[in-house]
């Protein structure tokens, strides 16, 4: 001790431990005098300027303890200071408290609280308050002594507790107990509890006239503090109504504290409804109220505007034709969009240069409150020229409604979706109604609030809110004109997202920070990518795409890529939408001018960028009638913005982001322009299909690169490119084979891929996520093109995916397994026995992964591969079955069986591959000893999951296996004892399965035995027709509305699957048959009029087949069943065939009576 209280050790550090040698000394401890004079240096010198080194935490934690020891509970002077010591050392020096000394020092404060007057009480909960900061999981014990039913906190927090500081100080300590420390135990629910009611009733009331501003505002800031800490760190998930409306109640309170020109009422409870259900503003007293109050907030923002003060409050400048009234003025409010939309957009950089050029000075008010940001000087208003008090207030005002939006946001994260759009519309602005004002919300404040930050607060949880919305959103409509007595809900949902849009655009145009500017794009961007505009009439997307142009070019590059984000959402959302369409119709400079700025450089020659992207070689050209003579705005930007080198400095904000020597834009910029042009690709091909090699080029350069994130976005523009042409090319394609792309002009294109740096991506990347993004790109290709690539070329592909199918990475290792189940089915490829022997074994090789997702990939491509084994087999013969290995056909059968056990995304399609290998295998394969296990366990794993419990998706695929099964002749159907058990799983399925489309396709199934031997004993085939006619009878009982649009389909199938055995029934089975019709007939009658008047699409076969075709298919029962009663003779003669001619003749006469 001696030694560290040398006299040479200057600072903090020095002073606590000449204090620390001073209490331990061996000598007479400090008397009273002399603590209260060591008390008062260690505050005065803790108050003081930041010292250089900090004093040790072991030091102020020992410092402490000693103080307390030598402080008697019955001193309260020096409990006060001692208290007021930890306050300051704790706060100041950011010390974490072991849990010794953390125990012994809230013992002692517990205690004082206990024993010292009230008067002491204010600075002991501040020591409290700073010993449970990020140590409440520390403090368990103690809980029962503060929260607990006669808790000290509750005591000091209860609403009557007249003494508003002492009442602050209990919240805090509280609020600071409810923060969460990562790792360890949160409060017990009963404390959580106590907590949330306690902040709750704070929250909810009101200020009294003895209570000054800025106490109230961090009593409020504090119980915020505390819910939010609640929410996030407790996962605390608000569940009852009472609870969520109470809560949602008070921050929208909070929300619009001090917020100038509005006062509101809010009722202690919000109830969800779906149209504005509260609003008590008195209209006559506000329009009094606002513009006084918002006329001088004008006229201040004005004076300090020249004086240009270091901290001054950012302000929304005038500027242009937005108006020569203030931001905030009530008319900018009033404003339609119309107006905004007829004059010219003011130019956002001129409006933002003032704002930006604000210097960032410090806070001049210390922190109240732990857990929020200070206040920076551009939101606080010290310097102001009304000075003192009144800007102190409205700074701390500023912060409850911050901390009421933060809280909000952390709310959103704790109310279910569909419970937290019951309150849409206390929150989401509507369009006012005749002569009633405008709801207040979250509008209201990105509007008309003076703080920037907290209008990108509001921004924020409007986002939030907005996230996810489209499910709710889609009940929107308002493309017709509703006249009707009352207003549907379709179109009260329809009108909010109109306002949405004219509120966000107002504050588009309006607002001047940048960071506020890019939260009002960001916003839009999340409305954009929810909103129905298909149910909506056209011209919402006119005006955000015609209002957004001129911020491509602001000055801050954040606003510029959210400005990018919000394109990509205009042309990915519902596409293709024809008002989008004509959007990208416009020419390249429209909308461009309207700034009042220069037209940037790389805006003013349509052609520079293709010039650029063609310059390193020979000119690549389109086919006559490919390319237009100017290409669509958005895609000239996004390509110029990819290649071009930048212009002149945009931004300060640019050093952030550092681009390849400072030669091309900022990579964020260029990584959202590949990201809109992917977009653009995707939903409109048909109009970037006029400069396709030109993409692909661009694709080509960004994989050249050095940044591995523009080679990803380079990567996946590839793949839409790719796939763009595919759908082309699909058989039930729309587009006209005139209008396609030309498959030379995509064997030229591949070409360039395959030269360029695609293959050597696919080799030597070492970013797994970047070959996963090339693997995907190269199983985009043509099948037609890939045919007339050279064979080199061919051979490269191939040797790079089976290459890459022995990838260690996971996300490597699927890619390449999915691509090859695409290739395998080329084709030039499937007839290629060795490439068919190698990618089944690479594959097979893939389906023992130890990671699902790489199984899941190998299942489906093993299934294609099985696929086109058929395929072969019908199209080859019998040549191709004799080349492919029996060893390899084996493999197939076991692996795939194993498979069938594994989770449902691999046993969907390891089921399918039973079927088809069942399906192709031979008579010289059944008979051998080395397939009959393989077969049998085969079967059963088949049988076994048509019986289970799998997702629908797994029985489906089981069920269509077994039909596969059912096809092969060389297998002893109707035989075997697995055909029992085969049978009597689709008959269970195809009657009380609660899918219908497993219904349909067990059905199937059973149909598709040709011949009556494969159907097994009478009393086997019996079952079958039993079952069918029950799932007839059946057909519409459901408890799943969804399953009832399947039940149509359901009866064709089944009705379809019973003539099938009337046509190949024997006279043993006709006694059962003619119970069932005796006893069913009359209910299954009209299932069958009613197939064989309805022509079109057969189940979910996808054939079709027309009213002749089924009435030829029930003549030909009719004439089998006739010549086998013919032979029987007697009672049972004639009684079938004569139901069924019955039938005909009825659906004859109906047919007649219809066509008369």
């Amino acid at each position: 001790m001696a030694a560290m209280a040398a006299p040479a050790e200057p600072g903090p550090g020095g002073a606590l431990r000449r204090c620390l040698a001073r209490f331990g000394a061996p000598r007479p401890r400090p008397d009273r005098t002399e603590l209260h004079l060591l008390f008062d240096q260690l505050i005065s010198e803790s108050c003081g300027p930041e010292p250089a080194p900090a004093p040790a935490p072991q030091d102020v934690c020992a410092l402490l303890v000693q103080a307390c020891q030598l402080v008697p509970l019955d001193q309260e002077h020096l409990v006060s200071k001692v208290c007021q010591l930890i306050h300051h050392l704790l706060n100041r020096y950011q010390v974490m408290v072991d849990e010794q000394n953390l125990n012994f020092l809230l013992s002692y404060c517990i205690s004082a609280l206990k024993q010292c007057s009230s008067w002491t009480h204010v600075e002991i909960l501040q020591a409290l308050a700073a010993l449970c900061y990020n140590n409440g999981p520390k403090c368990q014990k103690y809980l029962p002594d503060l929260l607990g039913r006669p808790g000290l906190l509750l005591q000091f927090s209860d609403p009557a507790q007249p003494d508003v500081e002492l009442r602050r100080a209990a919240v805090r300590s509280m609020a600071n107990l409810c923060l969460s420390v990562p790792g360890q135990p949160y409060l017990d629910e009963p404390y959580r509890s106590v907590c949330f009611q306690t902040f709750l009733s704070v929250l909810q009331s009101s200020k009294t006239s003895d209570v000054d501003d800025i106490t109230f505002c961090m009593l409020l800031q504090n119980a915020l503090k505390g819910i939010q800490s609640l929410l996030n760190g407790g996962k605390m998930k608000l569940m009852q109504t009472d609870q969520i409306g109470a809560l949602l109640a008070v921050l929208k309170k909070c929300m619009f504290h001090g917020l100038p020109g509005l006062s509101i009422e809010v009722p202690p409870a919000l109830y969800p409804a779906p149209l504005p259900q509260y609003d008590k503003r008195s209209p006559v007293k506000q329009e009094q109220a606002e513009p006084a109050t918002l006329k001088q907030a004008g006229n201040r923002r004005k004076k300090s505007k020249g004086k240009q003060k270091k901290g001054e409050e950012e302000g929304r400048e005038d500027s242009g034709d937005a108006g020569n009234e203030s931001v905030l003025g009530a008319d900018m409010l009033k404003l339609q969009l119309g107006d905004v939309q007829s004059s010219p957009c003011p130019d956002p950089r001129p409006r933002a240069s003032g704002a930006a050029s604000v210097p960032a000075g410090k806070d001049p008010l210390p922190s109240q409150c732990t857990g929020w940001k200070r206040i920076s000087s551009s939101e606080s208003e010290y310097s102001d020229a009304e000075g003192g008090i009144q800007s102190k207030v409205r700074s701390y005002q500023a912060n409850v409604r911050q901390g009421a939006l933060a809280c909000f946001l952390s709310a959103i994260k704790s109310i279910e979706k569909r419970v937290l759009y019951g309150y849409w519309s206390a929150f989401v602005p509507d369009a006012p109604g005749i002569g009633s004002p405008q709801s207040v919300s979250l509008m209201t404040i990105a509007l008309k609030d003076p703080s920037p930050k907290t209008r990108a607060c509001a921004l924020q949880v409007l986002s939030a809110i907005l996230e996810g919305s489209k499910q709710f959103l889609s009940v929107a409509e308002d493309a017709n004109d509703h006249k009707r007595a009352f207003t549907p809900f379709s179109v009260t949902i329809a009108s909010s997202i109109r306002e949405l849009h004219r509120c966000l655009l107002l504050a588009l145009v309006a607002e001047s920070s940048a960071q506020t500017l890019t939260q009002i794009v960001k916003c839009l961007a999340n409305l954009v990518s929810n909103a129905p505009y298909n149910r909506l009439k056209p011209g919402l997307l006119t005006r955000v795409w015609n209002q957004i142009k001129p911020y491509i070019c602001h000055k801050d590059v954040n606003v510029r890529v959210s400005s990018l984000t919000l394109l990509g959402a205009i042309v990915s959302v519902q596409a293709p939408l024809p008002e989008v369409q004509l959007l990208l119709q416009q020419p390249s400079s429209s909308g461009l001018n309207s700034s009042g700025s220069t037209t940037p450089r790389r805006f003013s020659s349509s052609e520079q960028w293709r010039k650029a992207l063609l310059s390193e070689g020979e000119p690549l050209e389109n086919p006559a009638g490919c390319a237009s003579p100017e290409p669509c705005w958005l895609l000239h930007l996004c390509v110029s913005l990819i290649v071009l080198p930048r212009e002149d400095s945009c931004s300060d904000s640019d050093v952030n982001f550092p681009s390849l020597s400072s030669v091309y834009e900022p990579c964020p910029l260029r990584l959202e322009s590949l990201q809109v042009l992917a977009l653009l690709v995707k939903g409109y091909f048909p109009m970037a299909q006029s400069y396709f090699l030109e993409l692909g080029e661009v694709a080509c350069r960004c994989m050249e690169e050095m940044d591995p994130s523009i080679q990803l976005h380079g990567a996946k523009l590839l793949e839409e490119l790719g796939t763009g042409v595919l759908q082309q090319y699909k058989p039930d394609s729309a587009t006209a084979p005139a209008q396609r792309v030309p498959v030379s002009l995509v064997v030229t294109f591949w070409k360039m891929m395959l030269n360029g740096p695609l293959p050597g991506t696919l080799q030597n990347s070492p970013y797994a996520t970047l070959q996963t993004s090339a693997c995907d790109a190269l199983s985009s290709i043509l099948p037609e093109a890939f045919s007339l690539l050279q064979d080199d070329q061919q051979i490269l592909c191939v040797t790079l995916l089976l290459g890459l199918n022995h990838s260690e990475n996971p996300l490597v290792k699927a890619a390449a397994a999915r691509a090859l189940g695409v290739y395998i089915l080329f084709p030039c490829l499937r007839q290629d026995v060795m490439f068919v022997a190698d990618t089944a074994n690479a594959i097979l090789n893939s389906l023992h992964d130890k990671s699902p997702n790489v199984r899941a990939k190998a299942a489906w491509s093993l299934g294609n591969l099985t696929d086109t084994l058929i395929i072969n087999m019908q199209t080859m013969g019998q040549s191709f079955q004799e080349e492919l290995s029996d060893l390899l056909l084996l493999k197939l059968l076991r692996s795939a069986t194993e498979a069938s056990k594994d989770r449902d995304k691999v046993k969907s399609n390891a089921v399918r591959v039973l079927g088809n290998v069942l399906h192709f295998l031979q008579p010289c394969h059944i008979s051998n000893p080395r397939f009959r296990e393989a077969i049998e366990e085969a079967l059963q794993a088949l049988i076994g999951t048509v019986q289970s419990e799998a997702t629908m998706k797994v029985r489906w695929n089981a069920c269509y296996a077994l039909g596969n099964v059912f096809r092969n002749p060389a297998l002893p159907l109707g035989e075997a004892p697995w055909t029992t058990q085969a049978y009597s799983a689709l008959s269970s399925v195809v009657k009380s399965c609660k899918n219908f489309k497993v219904r349909i396709k067990s059905a199937m199934a059973l149909s598709i035995p040709s011949k009556r031997e494969c159907y097994g004993s009478t009393e086997q085939f019996c079952q079958i027709w039993s079952a069918l006619v029950v799932a007839l009878q059946r057909s519409e009982d459901t408890e799943d509305f969804l399953e009832f649009k399947y039940s149509s389909s359901l009866r064709t199938q089944i009705c379809r699957a019973l003539l099938h055995l009337l046509r190949l029934a024997r006279s043993t089975d006709l006694p059962v048959i003619w119970g069932t019709l005796r006893d069913h007939g009359e209910a299954i009658r009209p299932y069958i009029l009613q197939y064989l008047s309805s022509g079109g699409e057969d189940g979910d076969t996808g054939t079709h087949t027309d009213v002749g075709e089924r009435e030829r298919g029930l003549q030909g029962a009719i004439d089998h069943l006739s010549g086998i009663e013919e032979q029987l003779g007697g009672k049972a003669r004639v009684r079938v065939s004569l139901f069924l001619e019955d039938v005909l003749t009825n659906h004859a006469n109906a047919t007649g009576l219809t066509e008369a």
